[in-house]
């Protein structure tokens, strides 16, 4: 049984222009404590046609994590806008966040992403090369994907390594276990903050 499950994910500042900050507040529950990080990374895809336009907009580790709900604001730049092929900048694309426990990656979450511009001038004659500031970006938040994978939670020594397969793949808004946040419940808050140095990321953690 996984270790940690995911209750909620909340689109922030959407839509919104496309050079502003991706913000994603994240809510998930430990069954049990963590001795380790988990490593949550953001990721734009900059082409469906190759994985080579991927960019991985930011990655934060947090932890260790006690036992309890926890809640945490994930934010990241926009994309180098010079590494997105011309002909994908406009239109339809996705954003990725994943989760790994030491290293291995226990859930995925994909939003599809509308870039266009909001002015009907240049949707009508979108002009060449794409004029990024005036491009308005809108997550479609209703319909994440979700992907779940079977990992090994235990301790090295302690039971061999499993195969990374996948559990299943479902809508979020309709998966039992995305539930909003429950509000504190009168305990105090503990503030948990550990995470790449190099990152921009906002990755002060709630203990709810």
């Amino acid at each position: 049984m996984a270790k940690v499950q995911l209750c909620n994910i909340t689109v922030m500042d959407n839509p919104s222009p496309f050079l502003n900050p991706f913000q994603f507040e994240i809510t998930f529950e430990c069954i049990e404590e963590l001795k380790e990080d988990l490593e949550w990374k953001m990721i734009y895809v900059g082409s469906a046609e190759s994985e080579e336009y991927d960019q991985v907009l930011d990655s934060v580790y947090v932890g260790p994590i006690p036992e309890g709900k926890h809640m945490f604001v994930f934010q990241a730049d926009p994309p180098n806008v010079t590494r997105i092929p011309e002909n994908d900048a406009l239109g339809v694309t996705v954003v990725l966040l994943t989760c790994c426990y030491r290293s291995q990656e226990f859930i995925r979450v994909g939003y599809f992403i509308n870039n266009e511009y909001s002015d009907p001038e240049l949707k009508e004659n979108p002009p060449s090369p794409p004029q990024f500031d005036k491009v308005t970006r809108n997550i479609l938040a209703s319909e994440p994907r979700v992907t779940r994978f079977k990992i090994n939670w235990e301790e090295p020594n302690n039971q061999e390594s499993m195969q990374g397969s996948t559990e299943n793949e479902e809508n979020m808004a309709s998966d039992s276990t995305m539930e909003p946040s429950v509000e504190n419940n009168g305990n105090s808050k503990q503030q948990i903050t550990n995470f790449n140095e190099n990152s921009n990321s906002w990755a002060t953690m709630e203990c709810l």
